[in-house]
């Protein structure tokens, strides 16, 4: 006999098996699929795959859209650096094959050994050497006490202000600087300005501290103090520091790579050309020249920007061994003006936050009116290397710089977000050519209006 409890479980299995078989077949019938009842019930992962078959679509946005999140653009900068490659690949060898090489490296190195004061500007920039060791002797007489602080401060005062007025002179006296020449040999005296400053404090906060960690800091220091002061003062930075973060070695592909982009960007200098007419400056004539000079004067900064803050300071930095390699940040995301003049220029950032700003603010003075004064020292620097080496001076860049403060209140205040970062990049197209304008404009009239070929060539 059979007991009628063995029957359960066989029929629950047949019912299970024909309802399984059943739900087969509707699914053949209406997806159209092959699949076996098995293949159903076989796995979690089975079902993911057709879940994912019967549903190919799902809530998103487009790549380029804002609100998708996607942020990696490479492959448009690699598109933009080819279109500008091979855009200018066709100018340059037309100039090549109509005028030839136009600088010998060679003839300019024994031209300037034959008669080195042909060139002054480089002159001004070798005698620069006489500040630095003014500067390493003060430092080792306050460092072994024969001076006092207050006789170092004075010799360091005396020191930074000759730093900034001899050049001045020089170039004002000597005609046979030209412009660029000029600029380039202010350009390098300020920054040494800025060193030997930073040098100067660095060094008295040591010597503020106790003995004992003094000379702890000083064993730290495995350089001759000679050798690490001329490292300092070519080191891609404004801040000194008794120990440089420093990489392992030396990327030889990484340096070849920055000197090729040195060299492609030089080329494109000289296929930006910015176009000047400048008889009858009515506002209406100056206001379709203001705009027809904007865009080549911004297509010239941001290759200046790629070439010096990227491409040059990161050659230096790598045949250094500079370990901190970040200087920029994202300025051109900027929505307001002060984080674009935080973010733009890292060096100089650094330099003053901790040698301007933070002192300061150390002293009693508020955030407004110590911005102010970082604003009041920059717009100073940027008129000292524009007005002293067109020799005149007319303050464009000065009040450009001050009028930043206003300019920045106005847009945090009622600009946010996309509109932002619209205003300062309109400050920086349209502000940048008002200034170069009233520069060249008076310029012209002061040393060029009387010469007909200079008034043909504009």
């Amino acid at each position: 006999m059979i007991d009628k409890d063995d029957f359960g479980p066989i029929t629950r299995n047949r019912r299970r098996a024909t309802i399984t078989s059943a739900k087969s077949e509707t699914v053949k019938v209406r997806n159209g699929a092959t699949a076996a009842a098995s293949d159903l019930t076989s796995g979690p992962k089975t079902r993911e795959s057709l879940t994912k078959a019967l549903h190919c679509h799902k809530l998103q946005e487009s790549m380029l859209s804002s609100a998708s999140g996607f942020k990696n653009y490479r492959g448009i900068l690699n598109w933009c650096v080819v279109m500008l490659v091979l855009s200018n690949a066709r100018l340059f060898l037309e100039n090549l094959l109509r005028y030839g090489i136009l600088v010998d490296p060679i003839q300019v190195v024994s031209l300037f050994l034959k008669d080195p004061y042909s060139w002054p500007a480089a002159c001004l920039v070798i005698v620069s050497n006489v500040f630095i060791f003014v500067a390493l002797y003060t430092e080792r007489k306050l460092a072994m006490g024969s001076i006092s602080e207050k006789v170092g401060l004075l010799i360091y005062i005396f020191n930074l202000t000759v730093i900034l007025c001899f050049p001045m002179v020089v170039v004002l006296k000597l005609p046979s600087i030209t412009p660029v020449g000029g600029a380039f040999a202010l350009g390098v005296y300020t920054i040494l300005f800025l060193k030997l400053y930073s040098y100067k404090d660095v060094n008295r906060w040591c010597r503020e501290r106790t003995q004992v960690k003094a000379r702890s800091l000083s064993r730290s220091l495995s350089y001759d103090r000679r050798t690490y002061m001329y490292y300092f003062v070519f080191a891609p930075t404004l801040c000194y520091e008794l120990n440089f973060p420093r990489s392992e070695s030396i990327r030889m592909g990484f340096l070849l790579r920055r000197l090729f982009e040195m060299v492609g960007n030089c080329t494109l200098f000289n296929s930006v050309k910015p176009v000047f007419i400048l008889q009858e400056m009515d506002y209406s004539r100056m206001t379709e020249r203001l705009l027809r000079l904007a865009v080549p004067n911004h297509l010239i900064w941001l290759i200046f920007f790629y070439c010096f803050f990227h491409s040059s300071m990161n050659f230096v930095a790598e045949l250094l061994r500079f370990g901190d390699r970040e200087f920029y940040r994202d300025w051109w995301n900027s929505e307001t003006i002060t984080y674009f003049w935080q973010n733009w220029n890292i060096p100089v950032h650094k330099w003053c936050l901790r040698h301007f700003y933070k002192p300061l603010l150390r002293r009693g003075a508020g955030k407004l009116l110590s911005q102010s004064a970082v604003f009041f020292a920059s717009a100073f620097f940027h008129e000292y290397l524009v007005s002293v080496p067109l020799r005149m001076f007319r303050l464009w860049a000065f009040m450009g710089m001050m009028a930043q403060l206003p300019l920045a209140w106005f847009v945090a205040r009622f600009l946010r977000g996309n509109y932002g970062n619209a205003a300062v990049w309109l400050s920086l197209i349209i502000g940048q050519p008002i200034a170069v304008l009233m520069y060249v404009h008076d310029y012209y009239v002061t040393h060029c209006q009387d010469d007909p070929t200079i008034t043909e060539a504009l």
